[in-house]
């Protein structure tokens, strides 16, 4: 039931014709995953809080720095401080903001042994990730438990979005048939990102979960938008006849098209070895990250340091990240730096 309270809190949202009582109630019931509370996240997670979803699952593997702080809404300073992880930073915000709704901080990385219990239980799932290999990972989970989810993507001023509802849309490998070669696409640690994009793209995804969760059908297409640029416009898409996902090879839930790491016995160290091994472009990623910090190849070898950390990094993609044995802070550098 929504209470006198909260036909107050949601009137304008009520109002609109789209949503009206019983769409507040359906929000109201709704278990919502948010995967990722980077710059999407941030928007997503902050305007379903507002719109009354009743179920928040905030899953992140990172904590807040002060470079997140120029898109990255949910934190402030003292998050940055604090180095507090930011399922808990958001958490503690959105609380804050909305104390009426459920709010669950998972504090992890999502990967092939943990994606369907983290899924259970939910109605949709929105996605605030940050590398290609997640995303796919996301596709295939949500493609074998029948959850409908909401792709998002942003690097410099682009961005672009779809919707994914199973046996009914296009999937993310649809469109998107093999991972780039690691070093090969930019990062948003390598080319930057702009504020404006994450927001155009985040209201996006919780539009489409508004519409969604209330019994709307999905939007058809791949938004496509520039900020720069001043462009946006939807592209038709199909499903593909031979995608494998659709016909029910989920390559990486199983984790056979997944990287495989493995901490270093005694060396500070972890290595991460990519699912297929491919000639990578050492050079042309040399100049890449010599924007950024201490880098060096000597014709073999690709090695950088950022965050504290040293990465090797090998032809065929394999890398050794020194100064961790955490196996979900390594994972993270080289989605950010090298791109998977």
């Amino acid at each position: 039931m929504v209470e006198a309270a909260d036909t107050e809190r949601y009137a304008k949202q009520i109002l609109f014709r789209g949503i009206g009582l019983e769409g507040q109630r359906a929000l109201g019931a709704a278990t919502v995953l948010v995967v990722g509370l980077g710059a999407l996240g941030s928007v997503i997670a902050e305007i379903l809080c507002r719109a009354g979803v009743g179920r928040l699952r905030l899953l992140d593997r990172d904590f807040v720095e002060l470079s997140n702080l120029q898109r990255q809404t949910l934190f402030a300073e003292a998050d940055a401080r604090e180095r507090l992880p930011k399922a808990v930073a958001a958490a503690r915000r959105l609380g804050k903001i909305n104390s009426a709704i459920a709010i669950e901080p998972l504090i992890r990385d999502l990967h092939p042994g943990n994606a369907e219990a983290t899924l259970q239980g939910v109605d949709l799932v929105l996605d605030g990730t940050d590398n290609i290999e997640t995303r796919l990972l996301l596709n295939d989970a949500c493609l074998k438990l029948g959850i409908p989810w909401v792709y998002g993507a942003a690097l410099g001023a682009q961005g672009n979005a779809m919707t994914i509802v199973p046996g009914q849309t296009p999937c993310l490998r649809c469109l998107i048939a093999e991972v780039p070669p690691p070093g090969t696409m930019p990062t948003c640690d390598s080319e930057g990102v702009l504020a404006p994009i994450t927001g155009l793209i985040g209201a996006w995804e919780a539009a489409e979960a508004l519409r969604l969760l209330t019994g709307q059908p999905p939007r058809p297409g791949l938004l496509l938008a520039d900020v720069w640029q001043g462009d946006v416009r939807v592209v038709a898409l199909e499903r593909r006849p031979d995608c494998p996902a659709c016909a029910g090879a989920y390559d990486y839930l199983t984790g056979q098209r997944t990287a495989f790491t493995a901490s270093m016995c005694g060396r500070n160290a972890v290595q991460i070895s990519p699912a297929e091994e491919r000639q990578i472009p050492l050079e042309a990623l040399h100049a890449r990250l010599a924007r950024i910090g201490p880098t060096s190849y000597n014709g073999f070898l690709l090695t950088f340091a950022v965050e504290g950390a040293e990465i090797v990094l090998f032809p065929t993609g394999r890398a050794i990240v020194k100064g961790t044995t955490d196996e979900a802070v390594a994972r993270g550098l080289y989605a950010r730096y090298v791109g998977t």
